[in-house]
């Protein structure tokens, strides 16, 4: 009897391992386009900039708007890309993504050609980010909602976090995988490696099943915007310390004569990925509320002891706790933004909600630019910790506001709801669909 019960659970426990493998395998399938878009992203990052520069003669305002120009292309699709995917379907807005892409890929290449004419090559390189930044809304929402459309919204959580250590992985390859192949043959073979791994990605996601479009009359945006406001308030507050070292940790090294600033850089990659594969279930056990604002609380450590840093080492373990804590702010207050809308307007809700990473990523870098030509490294650094600090005290508050409630003659407040199960949906394929479902036959309409 004893034997047969143990049995009975090993059978359960392997079915059940094997199931959440199937799910993981149909997620990263989606989120290969993801990989594919960013790491087109990554590969012309470093290069462009030389590029305008060097080769086309033009100052470094100029050099600096040929990147920053395509989050702006970003931040203002990012709505248009979330109502595609509500209403033409999830995989059908990544491919017109990826297609847009491939077109960067193209500009850039055109742009590569015709280099002795300055001002036309300028064009097609901000032409090409403008289409790149249009891709990059529409991969990066379509992704997240055909992930979840796939596999069901109890897996929100799981389908954020792969999506974006598909993005910081891609960017973290792309980066220096760029700057190798343009040394070695130049600007038209960036150009079209651009081309290749996009197109290569178009190929791919065309094989993978849709998700169900559903129907049903769609939220406003406006309504989508104001019930998604707090959680994109929040994002945005944390993203800053994300932008902040980015943009400004090798100046920082620079300023204080310390030696190798990548490494920091890797750290907090490291630590971020690290971070989403370790605690991503966190989410579904805890709630999302509380995860973010333990998520908060680390990254605001980090940036402290970043800002008071006496020397490289510590600088580097700093930064490493920030990426440890930034890493899940973005997938545990976005399980809070998705949820709060209607499942037919989840895209509208992604694409608003992601808006506000773009956002407070191209504020970020003039701000602290401000802050370190006014005071100092470690009075930006400060500033930008008491920043994210602030989105801790927002997280808490909307806690509080969600589920305060009386418990007992001391009406002790219960400051966070008890995790529960997203809503069930029609176009979850999670309790029929297995690995095997990940054969390369031809998908239907999405």
């Amino acid at each position: 009897m004893t034997a047969g019960s143990s049995g009975a659970r090993s059978r359960s426990r392997g079915d059940s391992l094997r199931a959440e493998a199937g799910t993981t395998a149909q997620i990263v399938a989606i989120v290969a386009a993801t990989f594919a878009c960013y790491l087109t992203i990554g590969v012309p990052f470093a290069t462009l900039p030389g590029y305008v520069h060097g080769r086309l003669g033009y100052g470094a305002v100029t050099a600096g708007l040929t990147i920053s120009v395509q989050y702006v292309a970003t931040l203002l699709t990012r709505p248009r890309a979330g109502r595609m995917a509500d209403t033409v379907g999830s995989k059908t807005t990544v491919l017109y993504g990826l297609a847009g892409c491939t077109a960067s890929g193209v500009l850039l290449v055109a742009a590569a050609l015709v280099g002795q004419v300055a001002w036309l090559s300028l064009l097609l390189v901000l032409a090409g980010r403008l289409t790149l930044g249009f891709g990059e809304s529409c991969v990066a929402t379509g992704a997240i909602a055909w992930g979840i459309g796939r596999v069901g919204a109890a897996r929100t959580a799981q389908v954020i976090s792969w999506n974006g250590i598909a993005t910081y992985g891609a960017i973290a390859i792309g980066a220096p995988l760029g700057v190798a192949v343009e040394r070695k043959a130049g600007l038209v073979a960036v150009g079209a490696m651009t081309i290749a791994v996009a197109a290569a990605g178009w190929l791919f996601a065309l094989t993978r099943r849709p998700a169900r479009v559903i129907k049903g009359e769609r939220v406003p945006f406006g309504q989508v915007l104001s019930r998604i406001l707090p959680y994109g308030i929040g994002l945005a507050l944390g993203s800053v310390g994300f932008g902040a070292i980015a943009a400004f940790i090798t100046l920082y090294y620079a300023s204080r004569h310390w030696p190798d600033a990548t490494g920091a850089l890797t750290a907090f990659g490291l630590c971020f990925v690290g971070s989403r594969l370790a605690f991503v279930r966190a989410i579904d056990r805890y709630g999302g509320l509380r995860v973010a604002l333990i998520s908060f609380a680390v990254e605001f450590a980090g940036l402290l002891l970043l800002a008071r840093a006496g020397s490289p080492h510590v600088a580097l373990i700093a930064t490493a706790i920030s990426g440890l804590g930034f890493a899940l702010v973005f997938p545990s207050l976005g399980v809070e933004a998705i949820t709060s809308v209607p499942a037919q307007s989840r895209g509208a809700a992604l694409g608003g909600y992601s808006a506000f990473l773009d956002l407070a990523l191209g504020v970020t870098g003039p701000i602290m630019g401000a802050l370190v030509t006014a005071c100092s490294y470690s009075t930006a650094f400060l500033t930008i910790s008491a920043t994210v600090a602030a989105g801790g005290a927002l997280t808490l508050f909307l806690g509080v506001r969600a589920r305060g409630v009386s418990t007992g003659p001391d009406r002790r407040v219960v400051p966070f709801p008890p995790p529960s199960a997203s809503d069930p949906e029609p176009e979850s394929a999670a309790a029929d669909d297995s690995a095997d479902d990940l054969d390369d036959r031809p998908a239907k309409s999405a």
